[in-house]
């Protein structure tokens, strides 16, 4: 159904969901390892890319060309600080390209290659969209896209710009506390009417990278963000970090080894850490770190505690009560107008977290929502709403702007001054449009930039150039309006540009009299009882004298009326992101890697079932209870030894060989295995197949002897017709025993002289000779003579006439005594 097709991407920096609308509700989509997280790593080797889970579980033998960590790179130059601190813990190497971004580069199909973080967020949605058509079964286009609510103009950009190399429509980038409400608000039943006071509810995300606070107030159908607050360098992998600073520091003094020297050991480091991390949430005891050859041979033990890690992270927790404050601050909220505060992501399962939402909030936290799926699951639920395929609950959702966002324009020729001005403040709605007027004769331009603090270095949004203006007649300025717009997907940009033009044009007007007005409020004076005016009275005199000057002319008057023309104007945009001509080129590039992968994965197929092949036949070969009895000794040596040979090539000559070759050597070897395997299939069956025919011999037999023995059953079947079930029986039962003579002197390693197919076509053919005969139907009795039947009818007759005069009296009597009982009643 065309429902399938919507589905809702939770875009991770640890890791991915997507969640698909169905008839049923919501449901996450398991991926090839029945997972429903996806990792976020795309890895790159000498022939394919690995993507997804594989992608994760060979970084360590990998670790150059494992990337992962794209959403603190996306939509960001090389200069940009994030990224300087990214690769001082990124295992791979990112380079400045020549455009001034962040490029990652890698090692793919044995040549260097250049990525930009953008392509490799295309091949991870590309692998998303894979998983979701194979579970769908259906091809998968329009979806809906989580980002963090700090998201700005060019990083939003940017991630549409990958989804677009990715073959994807968005139909809208959601921001994840947005999402988290929608999946909370549509499903309750008690939300407070439209006109009610609403229901505030306050969410805390704290996922892997970040921690974003947010306040909705909901009603009956809609919900309306009031406030969102962000720290986007706070999450589960700062906890991490700071955990593995401290064994770090323990194993240089305890052991002499630098864990952060060696990124594979450091990587590893991690991993343990968060498992650690994850086992404190529900534990305070003293938990133990082992970790087997860890670097340069050695293994190496620690333990930790809970109350010890909260030590460390003291500042991290600081910053954690800061955002929810600056949240509840925002939102204008009181603490008693709270109905609760629901808690999603990962990290909020610290319980120092939980600690300080209970101090801020005077709340305890509530876990309604799935911590892991929320987000994906309120995309899903957004994308069926804004898809035309799809029926849901009509629910109304109005999201805010985080950042401010400032217009300015430079002075005209003509006077007018320079100006800037906020248009879109902090919180305002989204999506929305703001109309400007300016009165410019000249082209002009507008920036757009963000006021206040952003997790961005460049304010700037871009900036837009109005063509096409030229001074009136008289060398006056024109009036163009200008409309400023967010859209759904929370970018800013300028949308259209109009040139207003004035006129003045003349039109004779005709003045129409008020005679008919003046009658109407007059007449009802001065009328008479019958409704018929006074010729004396002074409303007629007035009448008649007006008649009477006009001398049947109308009289015309002159006026100016307003004529406004709105001519659409040209728009030159300088904004951040990918031209039309590069997205193209990505986007060819990524089908020539995914036709690459296509084949690469149906070589190694080839490959994986030849090898799969020479294992399973040379182990049936080996075994007496499987084919070694079927084939001679010197035969099964020397196959067994073309096996051992195959083998050898696989792993040396025939590693890198196309799809083809395997295939020709697979259909060489079972050449040779498939006749020995079908030979004991044969032995197998046969004696089934032989005693089922004997068995319909046998019956058939018998039939044959119950007629002799002049059975009523088989009275009805004539002597020619038994002589041929006798002779098919004598028949198949000489060649049935003909068979099994011969199959029994024939050795096991010999092809057999009949085949278990003949077998069967030969009771096949007896039992449509016998079948008919056997099973025929006895005659129906011939019907009774005409003459008894109908004497039999008149004594019925006569006699039923008899209980029907019977049985009309009494009911006589009884309406008599029915009569007689009310009339003494009455």
């Amino acid at each position: 159904m065309a429902a399938m097709s919507v589905i809702g991407i939770d875009f991770g920096n640890e890791s991915c969901y997507v969640a698909v609308a169905k008839a049923g509700g919501i449901e996450t989509i398991a991926n090839d390892y029945s997972l429903r997280a996806t990792p976020s790593y795309i890895a790159f080797s000498g022939k394919n890319r690995i993507l997804g889970v594989a992608a994760k579980n060979q970084q360590i033998t990998n670790m150059r060309n494992t990337v992962y960590g794209l959403k603190r790179l996306l939509g960001r130059r090389f200069n940009d600080p994030q990224v300087q601190r990214e690769m001082q813990l990124l295992p791979f190497t990112v380079i400045e390209t020549a455009s001034g971004g962040a490029g990652i580069k890698v090692n793919y199909l044995n040549e260097d290659q250049v990525f930009s973080p953008e392509q490799c967020l295309a091949m991870l949605l590309t692998k998303l969209k894979d998983t979701s058509a194979t579970a769908l079964q259906t091809p998968v286009n329009d979806c809906v896209i989580s980002v963090p609510s700090y998201f700005t103009n060019n990083e939003r950009k940017a991630l549409l710009d990958a989804a677009c190399i990715a073959g994807l429509n968005v139909l809208r980038l959601f921001n994840e506390t947005t999402a988290t409400a929608l999946a909370y608000g549509i499903y309750k039943q008690d939300l407070p009417g439209p006109d009610e006071k609403p229901r505030n509810v306050v969410f805390v995300d704290c996922g892997h990278a970040s921690l974003q606070v947010s306040a909705c107030a909901f009603n009956k159908g809609k919900l309306r963000m009031l406030a969102t607050t962000a720290d986007s360098h706070l999450g589960g992998r700062d906890v991490d970090l700071i955990l593995a600073d401290y064994f770090c520091k323990e194993f240089q003094t305890k052991y002499r080894i630098d864990a952060k020297s060696n990124a594979r050991a450091f990587v590893r480091l991690l991993a343990e850490v968060e498992k650690i991390k994850k086992q404190m949430s529900a534990n305070s005891t003293t938990l133990p770190l082992n970790i087997e050859c860890f670097m340069e041979d050695k293994d190496v033990r620690s333990e930790i505690k809970r109350a010890d890690m909260e030590a460390m992270c003291t500042s991290l927790f600081q910053r954690v009560e800061v955002t929810l404050r600056q949240c509840l601050e925002q939102s204008g909220l009181a603490l008693e107008d709270i109905h609760s505060v629901e808690v999603v992501g990962g990290s909020t399962r610290i319980p120092a977290i939980k600690s300080l939402i209970e101090k801020v909030f005077h709340r305890t936290a509530s876990t309604t929502l799935n911590q892991d799926e929320a987000v994906s699951r309120g995309c899903a639920l957004q994308c069926a709403m804004l898809s035309p395929a799809v029926r849901v609950r009509e629910f109304n959702v109005t999201d805010t702007q985080n950042y401010p966002i400032s217009l300015s324009w430079d002075a005209s020729s003509d006077g007018e001054s320079s100006g800037e001005i906020e248009v879109f403040p902090i919180n305002h709605s989204v999506p929305f449009s703001k109309m400007l007027t300016f009165y410019r004769r000249e082209p002009f331009s507008i920036r757009a930039s963000y006021t206040g603090n952003i997790p961005y270095p460049d304010r700037n949004i871009g900036m837009w150039t109005v063509r096409d203006i030229h001074p009136t007649a008289d060398g006056r300025s024109q009036k163009v309006k200008v409309k400023a717009r967010v859209n759904l997907h929370g970018i800013m940009y300028i949308s259209s540009a109009s040139l207003i033009e004035s006129k003045e044009a003349e039109a004779e007007v005709v003045e129409e009299q008020n005679e008919k007005v003046n009658e109407s409020t007059e007449a009802p004076q001065n009328e008479t009882s019958n409704g018929q005016p006074e010729v004396g009275s002074s409303g007629w005199t007035k009448k008649i004298s007006a008649w009477f000057s006009r001398e049947g002319e109308e009289k015309k008057e002159k006026k100016k009326k307003q004529l406004v023309k709105s001519t659409e104007l040209p728009i030159e945009s300088l904004t951040v992101g990918f031209s039309q001509v590069e997205i193209n080129q990505y986007t060819e590039q990524e089908f020539k890697m995914i036709a690459a992968d296509r084949q690469e994965k149906e070589r190694a197929d080839a490959r994986n079932a030849l090898e799969e092949y020479v294992y399973e036949l040379r182990g049936k070969l080996s075994s007496e209870d499987e084919l070694a009895s079927f084939i001679l000794d010197a035969d099964r040596d020397n196959l067994i030894q073309q096996l051992d040979d195959m083998e050898n090539w696989l792993y040396e000559e025939g590693e890198d060989c196309n799809r083809q070759v395997y295939q020709d050597k697979l259909t060489e070897l079972k050449a040779k295995g498939e006749p020995i395997q079908v030979r004991r299939l044969e032995h197998e069956l046969r004696p089934t197949i032989i005693e089922e025919f004997a068995r319909s011999l046998q019956l058939a037999n018998k039939v044959v002897e119950q007629f002799r023995a002049k059975d009523p059953k088989f009275a009805h079947i004539n002597d020619e017709e038994i002589k041929k079930v006798e002779q098919a029986v004598m028949q198949n039962y000489k060649w049935l025993e003909q068979a099994r003579t011969q199959l029994n002197g024939t050795p096991k390693f010999l092809p057999p002289p009949i085949t278990v197919a003949q077998i069967r076509q030969e009771r096949s053919n007896f039992e449509n000779t016998v079948s008919p005969i056997v099973n025929k139907p006895v005659p129906k009795p011939e019907s009774p003579p005409k003459e008894s039947k109908e004497n039999n009818t008149d004594g019925v007759d006569k006699e039923q006439k008899h209980h029907s005069n019977a049985n009309h009296e009494q009911p006589t009597q009884n309406s008599t005594q029915e009569e007689n009982m009310e009339w003494s009643a009455s």
